[in-house]
This record gives C-alpha cells, sequence and structure tokens, in this order.
C-alpha cells in the first residue's frame, strides 16, 4: 500500500524529470551506488529511490536489486562505487554496526565520490565508529574518517515520525538528479581539458 501511494505521489514528476544520458550507456555504468543498511531502509527510502530512478531511465545500483544470488559481494560492490557517477549515503540509527555499510562509505569517500548524505531518523552526531573487537584499528580508522567527511557534507534529513515523506522523497531524488547532471559536466569538461591539453 505504500510503495502504491509514493508511485502516485511521483507520477507527476516522471514526467518532468528526464536523465540527459544516451540510453546506449546506462548499462555501462551505475549512476547512482544507494550505499544503506538494508534492515532499516531497504524497504523503505533505499528501495523507493532505486525504483524511482530506474523508472525515470537511470540506471541506480542497489544491493538487492542489482546483485543475484552467487555474486561475490566485493566484486559487484566495489566495481560499481568506484564507476559510480555519484553515491548516496543513508545513515540510519544502526548504519554503524554494519561493516558493509562502512566499507562502502569508505571506498567513496577514496575514490572522491560526489556523495549525498540522507540522515534518515539519525542526526550527523549520532554517527560513530564503535569498536566491536571484528575490526582491526586501520579499519576503524578508515571508517571512522569516512563518517567524519560524511558529516561535513550538507546533505538531507528526514523523521519518519512526522515527516512529508512525498515531499522528502521528491527533494531526494530532484537533488541527486542535479547531482548527477554536474557530475556529468564535471566529466565533460575534464575530457575536454585533455583533448585541448593534447
Amino acid at each position: 500500500m505504500q510503495h502504491s501511494i509514493f508511485s502516485k505521489c511521483f507520477a507527476s514528476s516522471s514526467r518532468i524529470l528526464r536523465p540527459t544520458i544516451r540510453p546506449s550507456t546506462l548499462k555501462q555504468t551505475c549512476d547512482v551506488f544507494i550505499n544503506h543498511r538494508g534492515n532499516d531502509t531497504k524497504r523503505t527510502i533505499a528501495g523507493l529511490l532505486y525504483q524511482h530512478l530506474s523508472d525515470l531511465g537511470y540506471n541506480p545500483f542497489l544491493d538487492s536489486k542489482s546483485m543475484k544470488p552467487g555474486d561475490n559481494l566485493y566484486k559487484k560492490i566495489d566495481p560499481g562505487i568506484t564507476n559510480c557517477k555519484i553515491g548516496v549515503a543513508v545513515f540510519s540509527q544502526r548504519y554503524c554496526e554494519s561493516y558493509f555499510c562502512l566499507h562502502e562509505l569508505a571506498l567513496m569517500m577514496e575514490c572522491k565520490k560526489k556523495v549525498i548524505p540522507i540522515f534518515w531518523n539519525v542526526k550527523p552526531s549520532e554517527l560513530r565508529v564503535l569498536d566491536n573487537r571484528s575490526c582491526t584499528t586501520k579499519e576503524l580508522e578508515r571508517f571512522q574518517r569516512a563518517i567524519d567527511e560524511a558529516k561535513n557534507i550538507v546533505g538531507l534529513t528526514f523523521d519518519t515520525s512526522n515527516g512529508d515523506w512525498s515531499e522528502f522523497l521528491t527533494s531526494a531524488t530532484n537533488s541527486i538528479i542535479q547531482c548527477l547532471h554536474e557530475a556529468e559536466e564535471d566529466a565533460e569538461n575534464l575530457h575536454k581539458h585533455k583533448i585541448t591539453k593534447y
């Protein structure tokens, strides 16, 4: 029921927002890598963003949708991040308990990807990496650096107890599409600069 309500909310925006990417390039590169803790947000914001962006003709990466049984996590996720145009990090209350969430975030930061943080029922100040003795000191430092970097990026916040779902999802989708266009322009300008240089 929730899903159908959100689909109707987006019906009008899907007629306006269109990708500038040619269809032939969609499958070569992931447009948006959606980093999230599955148990917290897969069936809400992460899944809805994936579906809406797909409906608009973009190529988002969401583990449950972009991978199949038998796929190696690192062999699919790491290239998905290194080849994506932008990242979306959906921070939730238990996000920092997930090794994979933290690894993905750290890799996005190390690859200098433009990342849009979404603070979902959590404040940036509440995000901290805890030492549960399953990670090395080096990994903990790497993860904390990534979290600290994400805290310094202007993001979107949402409180599910009193927020307007349709307004937030429209705003989040528009922000993602705008960042995608900027990333494409930056890549184009870099390509032109390289050609001019040589």
